[in-house]
């Protein structure tokens, strides 16, 4: 099999498509013949639609015949999260307590925006229960593994989309993220992740738990792929009354500008977070690239007070409004550790909530007096490994505020553009991700910089490590 079909790229496959090379037809084709293969031990789908992709495929391949594409995505092979709402499909957000006989009757915003625009729907991914935490396994769908090493998490929430596109299916995925659910995956199984400024990809519906702090976003195997997504995703959308006016931007524009001038500053510790020393070396030795690129990077220490003491009850508060009407029946159907997290959160008062929106709004304030300084932010994505399936995720063993979120959850609570790209592997042979973080709205800037590190870094795609074990699951 070429290379092409084992790990595409948006770009690789618009200029074969454009020169008559290659087909959409025959490009889908290998990604459903790749789910096959993968997906008895990764376990990233949800759904798969194989008669709606190969129509769509179909539909695409007589426009690039006839010389008029759609866009950038058309006849693009992708994935949907379980979380997004799909047209005619379930969306169960990995939980055995959504009706699945819908109705199933809209597109999110970004679904609509890539079917309007040619994409290849694959079907969609798994996710942990109603996406409340950083690995991916559910009462509905079971375990989803890492295609690096399938003994260990791939992260979450966006899971299966993380794994999925890293085990060589389809081009790009489409993730969502409110606490880190597109970084803290694309850092586990070694992928580039955008969660953009808030309000900048239109999102419906939007009355759920955590609105005000999730985006929908890209997950990609090259920044230039996650530039093109943009182009299409953040296009309006007016049942999203929180989203940005459209600013019309091109995101391929400026992407090789580089660093060079930009002021850096890197919190290895942001929070008082501890970092494994494996991680915080692969984090160093990127800060070294980025000053031989020509920036100035200055060590800012923790810069923000731990994060737990400020905005423990606030999370439990969101995951409470999951149960508020929800029969015991249904309660029952509940993993377990979700569920006593959101009963906990019943017991937060108004006044309780409100201190942490109001801890949202002074965290805001001190990341912008950082940025007074600083064009952007580096640190490591997450302070250690990706964990085994088995773990307990929030436990002693894998905290919530310790191992999983400490360094992605701030800046979904502030709006914040925020990336992570692989920048190590370990000594196993796992995934380590830097992250790159802009002020509201700097999301040209973080494409920018993530471009220039992906440059200057030039990892083999895929890793020797995720190949070799790839070649394990599909023998």
């Amino acid at each position: 099999m070429s290379a092409v079909f084992e790990f595409p790229t948006v770009a690789s496959l618009l200029r074969a498509y454009g020169r008559g090379e290659l087909t959409p037809e025959a490009v889908t084709e290998a990604a459903l013949a790749r789910i096959k293969a993968t997906e008895a031990t990764l376990n990233a789908f949800q759904i798969v639609d194989e008669a709606g992709a190969r129509e769509a495929a179909a539909a695409s391949a007589r426009r690039w015949a006839e010389g008029r594409p759609l866009g950038p995505m058309d006849g693009i092979p992708l994935s949907i999260k379980d979380i997004v709402a799909t047209k005619n499909w379930p969306t169960l957000s990995g939980s055995l307590t959504e009706d699945a006989n819908g109705p199933w009757d809209t597109d999110a915003p970004s679904v609509a925006r890539l079917r309007e625009g040619g994409a290849v729907i694959l079907g969609k991914t798994t996710t942990p229960e109603f996406g409340w935490k950083g690995m991916t396994d559910s009462p509905l769908a079971g375990i989803t593994r890492n295609p690096w090493n399938p003994a260990h998490t791939p992260g979450g929430s966006s899971g299966g989309a993380a794994a999925s596109l890293a085990a060589g299916i389809g081009a790009i995925a489409l993730g969502t993220d409110g606490g880190g659910s597109i970084r803290i995956p694309s850092n586990y199984c070694g992928l580039f992740g955008i969660k953009p400024t808030y309000g900048r990809v239109p999102h419906a519906p939007n009355e759920r738990p955590f609105s005000t702090l999730s985006t929908a976003g890209p997950i990609a195997r090259t920044v230039t792929d996650a530039a093109l997504f943009m182009n299409v995703i953040t296009q309006p959308d007016d049942r999203d009354w929180r989203a940005l006016p459209p600013d019309g931007r091109d995101y391929r524009i400026g992407l090789e500008d580089g660093v060079r001038g930009l002021r850096l500053a890197y919190a290895p510790g942001l929070g008082g977070a501890e970092v494994a020393p494996e991680i915080l070396a692969a984090t160093d030795a990127a800060v070294e690239i980025f000053k031989d690129l020509g920036a100035v990077v200055e060590n800012v220490g923790d810069v923000i007070a731990p994060l737990r003491p400020r905005f423990e009850s606030y999370w439990l508060a969101g995951f409470a409004t999951r149960l508020r009407g929800m029969s015991d029946a249904k309660r029952d159907l509940l993993e377990p550790d979700f569920r006593a997290l959101a009963e906990a959160g019943l017991a937060v008062d108004i006044g309780e909530y409100l201190r942490g929106e109001g801890e949202r709004t002074r965290l805001g304030v001190e990341f912008a007096t950082l940025h007074r300084d600083h064009d952007l932010l580096l640190t490591p994505t997450q302070p250690t490994l990706p964990p085994v399936v088995e773990t307990r995720y929030h436990s002693p063993e894998f905290d919530r505020w310790r191992h999983a979120v400490p360094f992605t959850v701030p800046f979904n609570l502030t709006g914040q553009p925020a990336a992570s790209m692989l920048c190590g592997v370990s000594d196993s042979g796992l995934p380590i991700g830097l992250q790159i973080v802009g002020p509201r709205f700097a999301d040209a800037l973080v494409l920018t910089a993530s471009r220039a590190f992906e440059a200057a870094r030039r990892m083999p795609p895929p890793h020797p490590a995720l190949r070799d074990s790839l070649a394990r699951i599909t023998a």
